[in-house]
């Protein structure tokens, strides 16, 4: 098969999950034969094309003609794909939610929409209202595609009753881990009572939340560290630094039992988290968070937020616990529960381990997605 991908954020370039989930099942498709190739828009001024370990990456220079970007990038990117299918025909062409309203007509082609969690999904499930020009492309985006899948059923299910999908079949398929990567490591000591929190610093991934909680945690378990791994980011209204309103709200007590790690490359990550007692991801709402996965592989005491899809992750009590996100005293008594006792860490790390390998496996969920692959061309081809 020939797959296209549909991506803003292919990595190297500052991105989050679907950027990470790109490259993850773009580089393991690749390796099992079929072609990929990435194609997608960034901010420089020229083209740029490249090779990521047998992916054809093309990043296309965004319009910078104020309010015609619809217009421009949707002629640019059929152009684009037009000149790929013209080199090896396209099979499948594939994107997040919004990713199919720039493209105009090319009917051969099988096109999917992945729900990630897209515009619908977090504005309203964070209580806001979602913008009109944003859910428009996303709803003509949807109209668009023969095919849809989701990476967790919470995520589907809630898009299929927010843009009116009635009864259209929504495949799903749970984002993915590489568990020889991510992997408990007895060759690395942990730290005791050190606390590992991944991604993005902003406000819907619960951090400040988790920041609030470390005083409590601290009085409990007072060798306690809390790192903080993962970029910044501003507030869209002010332009003012997350991280700095996270220190704001530090009391100088504990201000050395925090520590701002910054982003850390990929590859580095298992290292850092194999020195952690418990890792902790209170989000607010996740689609089913890469990063969840990642800590659920490493087989570690695992704490994360009970909104969304979380119960799809952890089985609370058994592979992990869950807390209310929004509750700093919920938080820490979750984190102290497993920073105090060392056999539930290891039984219910054991068990996150075993979850992990059995349910998000990256060999497991290729297998899928190329049988789903198979289905919509299949169905295609019968339509």
């Amino acid at each position: 098969m020939h797959i296209v991908f549909l991506c803003n954020e292919y990595p190297p370039v500052p991105h989050g999950g679907i950027g990470s989930f790109t490259q993850t099942m773009a580089r393991t498709l690749a390796a099992r034969g079929h072609k990929v190739t990435v194609v997608g828009f960034h901010q420089q001024r020229e083209d740029v094309r490249e090779d990521d370990h047998g992916v054809s990456v093309v990043r296309l220079a965004h319009a910078r003609i104020r309010g015609m970007g619809l217009v421009i990038n949707g002629r640019r990117l059929t152009r684009e794909l037009g000149n790929v299918d013209a080199q090896s025909p396209i099979d499948i062409i594939e994107g997040p939610e919004n990713s199919l309203a720039l493209l105009r007509g090319f009917p051969l082609a099988v096109k999917i929409i992945r729900m990630h969690g897209g515009h619908h999904f977090f504005y309203t499930t964070l209580g806001k209202q979602p913008r009109l020009w944003r859910s428009w492309l996303e709803k003509r985006s949807f109209r668009r595609a023969d095919h849809l899948c989701g990476v967790s059923e919470f995520v589907a299910e809630t898009t299929r009753k927010l843009l009116g999908l009635g009864q259209r079949p929504v495949e799903v398929l749970p984002n993915a881990v590489n568990v020889m990567q991510f992997r408990p490591r007895s060759d690395i000591p942990e730290q005791r009572g050190l606390i590992i929190f991944v991604g993005t610093l902003c406000e819907k991934k619960g951090v400040r939340q988790l920041v609030q909680a470390m005083p409590r945690i601290v009085e409990s378990v007072p060798e306690a560290q809390l790192w903080l791994v993962g970029r910044d980011s501003l507030d869209p209204q002010t332009g003012a630094s997350f991280i700095d309103q996270l220190r704001s709200l530090i009391p100088v007590t504990i201000k050395d039992h925090i520590k701002f790690r910054g982003p850390v490359e990929h590859a580095s990550l298992p290292e850092m988290l194999a020195r952690a007692e418990v890792l902790v991801y209170p989000s607010h709402m996740e689609a089913i968070g890469i990063a969840l996965i990642e800590g659920l592989a490493m087989g570690k005491g695992l704490v994360i937020g009970n909104t969304g899809p979380a119960k799809e992750v952890v089985e609370h009590g058994v592979s992990g616990l869950l807390c209310d996100p929004f509750s700093p005293a919920s938080i820490a008594e979750a984190v102290i529960s497993l920073l105090k006792d060392p056999q539930l860490r290891r039984q219910m790390g054991a068990r996150a381990r075993t979850r992990a390998v059995e349910l998000f496996s990256l060999e497991k969920v290729a297998q899928r997605n190329e049988a789903f692959y198979r289905r919509c061309l299949e169905g295609n081809e019968h339509a």
